[in-house]
């Protein structure tokens, strides 16, 4: 049985060589969808014109607010309707990137012909995550835990369905939740490292978690033992 160690190790492996690629193609996966982006702005006002900002204060609080609910409506439809598709590809290119299957960039956009599927599944599954996180927050964590692999089936079975897709990640992550859990967990030393480089770290963080994953999904699958045995 493979641990946590074991599958940082593979994604090392993968990785060697690659992580300009690999660094790339993740940012712009992050950027389009494919995980949880967050941002801030700040600024200030110069001396000379406060006295014509503190006029029109009540004007620009409401553009200030008008704008954050715009980037909000923004971030959720590129999250639910773009964020599925590109995360299939992403599952594409870190599959290839894990079996050393030349993968490339133009991998985040090759399962756009299965688009409807992808928005499906991203919003069934946000959705479910939701509702188990309103009981607590470890059945929400289980449920997201539960649910992970279906990006990786649906990608490598484009002709199954949503749903089906959304049990057989649950059948296969039955004895597996608390495996992936530990993955995750090991990165943690790294995400306070990559957090004290105000998010610069990320860039290569989140490739190498990305990676791993994909090996996880290819050791539960009973893939990686097919490949050994040809």
């Amino acid at each position: 049985m493979l641990y946590a160690q074991d599958f940082r190790r593979l994604a090392r492996e993968a990785l060697r060589g690659r992580w300009i690629l690999a660094v790339l193609t993740g940012f712009v996966a992050v950027l389009l969808g494919a995980n949880s982006i967050y941002g801030n702005t700040s600024g200030n006002r110069n001396n000379q014109v406060k006295n014509f900002a503190d006029a029109y204060y009540g004007i620009n609080a409401s553009l200030f607010v008008l704008w954050v609910l715009v980037m909000i409506g923004l971030f959720v439809l590129i999250y639910l309707i773009i964020g599925g598709t590109i995360q299939l590809g992403y599952c594409t290119f870190n599959l290839n990137l894990i079996h050393n299957t030349n993968p490339q960039f133009n991998d985040l956009f090759s399962r756009t012909d299965i688009f409807w599927k992808a928005f499906g599944l991203r919003v069934l599954t946000t959705l479910y995550t939701l509702l188990w996180s309103l009981l607590l927050i470890i059945p929400g964590i289980i449920a997201a835990l539960s649910y992970s692999m279906a990006p990786y089936i649906l990608t490598e079975n484009p002709s199954m369905g949503v749903s089906e897709a959304i049990e057989r990640s649950k059948e296969m992550m039955d004895g597996n939740k608390w495996r992936l859990f530990c993955l995750a967990f090991s990165f943690i030393g790294w995400a306070i490292l990559s957090a004290l480089t105000f998010g610069i770290g990320y860039l290569w963080l989140n490739p190498y978690i990305n990676a791993a994953y994909a090996a996880f999904y290819d050791d539960i699958s009973g893939k990686a033992l097919r490949t050994e045995l040809i």
